[in-house]
């Protein structure tokens, strides 16, 4: 496409604007009509841990890096085509889910943004596991609000309003306090078929709160939920001076359902039909099974959320995934600089981890642990990273190589193994995303014994949830003539180049061995934040 070409289209507003507040990054990320990107912009942040011992952002950080993100993106604009942002066909926020922000009746906040990575609400989140007969997870909003009410905090006597950040974004720039169904799903259980809060759960959150002399309805408090298609208001006066101080930015651009992060996630690896899944993997990692059928039983280790049009989604979260393989491989690293070698990192990685191709299928008796911090789906509460290995195995480069990348994803595969042995859940295509994809079937291959499934790798998945945000934003100018799946499978990724491998037997059989001893030992990791 020539840039006259997207000269034309910026010209007439043929674009979608999607801009995501990640954990690490704010990034902004402009497409056209036929889903290209246009041009990005981010900006770097860091959480921090208050006074109060909340990991938070600074409400003003809040505002300073979308600024920033939008403003490197409006001069990317003008640099590549000579051409000045004023407008759009559509826009859309997305943020990290769960957490806590609670505003007054003003939209003030009355405390700071309490991340999805607190985990003060021990005590909150079993007695509503246990009134709801439904895993509510640490992180969750409801879990947070009703921790502050166990803990008679201050605030709560001005509280009005409750919802995300990307809640409260959406809710500065527009007016509206609404939020896309994904990201409400992360807030309060929500009813498939109603596709709206749990009609039940909200009244027996009320009358648990009464007993404890608040006199709420939570509904009154959460956002109205939207479901993806739907315009979710405008952009207002004050919310483009917002986003864009220098005043360039005309009002009454339409706006998307604010989404969650995984929400956004299962949208840029075209992961939202019943029987699908998407992993993302990095530091920690997550297992996204879109359901055709509701869950028999209540897991610790399942979380219940949705797509950003409302079916019920599995997700199997680890804190755990790639970083004990990032401090092997920079170990080598320090190796070779010390042996006066010069080898790039990219090619340390595609080398060794190729060279697990060539493993026993016991991977010499070696185990890893990977564990930088606990585990809940294994009963890890404070995380030792080990090698514990046979002195009778062969220790060698390549089982080594293989402990590592099985021990990635050990921990989801137990999640993943209650879905599909005691749900009966079927899993037709995975589409994995993250760094240890980069190398060509290596990591696909485990994750494929993992998922029991085949597992894609997608060009458009390194795009982000920015650019699944944009997406949705997008799928609102065309007033939702498709249904969401269809809507991705037909017009966005029709054209779509991926690579994909199946199931195979033998590798799922030493994998399946490979567990068997990782969860035989696991004692071991249980044990050793006594010692070390």
């Amino acid at each position: 496409m020539t840039i006259e070409v997207i000269k034309q289209k910026l010209a007439q507003n043929e674009t979608s604007l999607g801009i995501e507040l990640g954990s690490t990054r704010v990034k902004a990320v402009l497409i056209d009509d036929a889903f290209n990107v246009i041009a990005s912009g981010d900006s770097q942040w860091e959480n921090e841990l208050n006074e109060a011992g909340f990991w938070t952002y600074q409400e003003e950080l809040i505002w300073e890096k979308l600024q920033e993100a939008y403003g490197q993106l409006k001069a990317n604009v003008k640099a590549t085509y000579d051409h000045e942002l004023t407008s759009f066909g559509s826009i859309g926020f997305s943020a990290m889910m769960h957490g806590y922000i609670a505003l007054n009746q003003v939209g003030e906040l009355l405390v700071p943004f309490r991340t999805w990575r607190n985990g003060n609400t021990d005590e909150a989140t079993k007695v509503l596991s246990e009134l709801f007969k439904f895993n509510v997870p640490h992180r969750w909003s409801v879990a947070h609000l009703y921790q502050a009410m166990l803990n008679q905090e201050a605030h709560l006597d001005e509280l009005k309003q409750i919802t995300t950040l990307a809640g409260y974004v959406h809710e500065k720039l527009t007016g509206e306090h609404v939020l896309g169904i994904g990201d409400a799903s992360g807030m309060f259980p929500i009813d498939s078929q109603t596709k709206n809060y749990h009609q039940s759960m909200l009244q027996a959150f009320d009358q648990a709160t009464r007993e404890l002399g608040y006199d709420v309805q939570i509904a009154d408090l959460l956002p109205q939920v939207l479901l993806a298609g739907q315009v979710a208001g405008k952009l207002t006066e004050a919310g483009a001076s917002l986003l864009d101080p220098s005043g360039q930015l005309v009002a009454g651009i339409p706006l998307a359902p604010p989404e969650g992060d995984a929400g956004t996630g299962m949208v840029a690896t075209n992961s939202v039909k019943p029987g699908t899944a998407n992993v993302s993997a990095g530091t920690s990692a997550f297992a996204m099974v879109v359901l055709d059928k509701a869950l028999k039983g209540v897991y610790p280790e399942i979380d219940i959320v949705t797509t950003p049009d409302g079916e019920d989604v599995a997700m199997v979260h680890i804190n755990n995934c790639t970083s004990e393989i990032n401090y092997w491989l920079s170990l080598f690293e320090e190796v070779f600089d010390t042996m006066g070698v010069e080898v790039s990192t990219n090619d340390l990685y595609t080398k060794l981890f190729n060279k697990s191709q060539e493993a026993d299928s016991d991977t010499g008796q070696i185990l890893m642990y990977g564990f930088h911090s606990g585990e809940n789906s294994v009963n890890v509460e404070h995380g030792r990273p080990m090698l514990v290995r046979n002195p009778n195995g062969r220790f060698n480069l390549a089982n080594f190589m293989q402990a590592n990348l099985n021990s990635a994803f050990a921990s989801m595969k137990f999640g993943i193994n209650i879905l599909l042995k005691e749900e009966g859940i079927e899993i037709s295509n995975t589409v994995a995303h993250g760094g240890i994809f980069k190398t060509p079937l290596i990591a696909q291959q485990v994750l494929a014994s993992v998922m029991q499934s085949s597992v894609t790798v997608m060009e458009t998945a390194g795009e982000g949830g920015a650019w699944g945000m944009a997406v949705l934003a997008a799928y609102i100018q065309t007033h939702a003539t498709q249904p969401l799946a269809e809507y991705l499978a037909n017009e966005v990724f029709k054209a779509a180049e991926s690579v994909t491998v199946e199931v195979d037997a033998e590798d799922s059989a030493a994998y399946q061995q490979y567990i068997e001893g990782f969860e035989k030992a696991l004692p071991l990791q249980q044990e050793a934040a006594k010692y070390i």
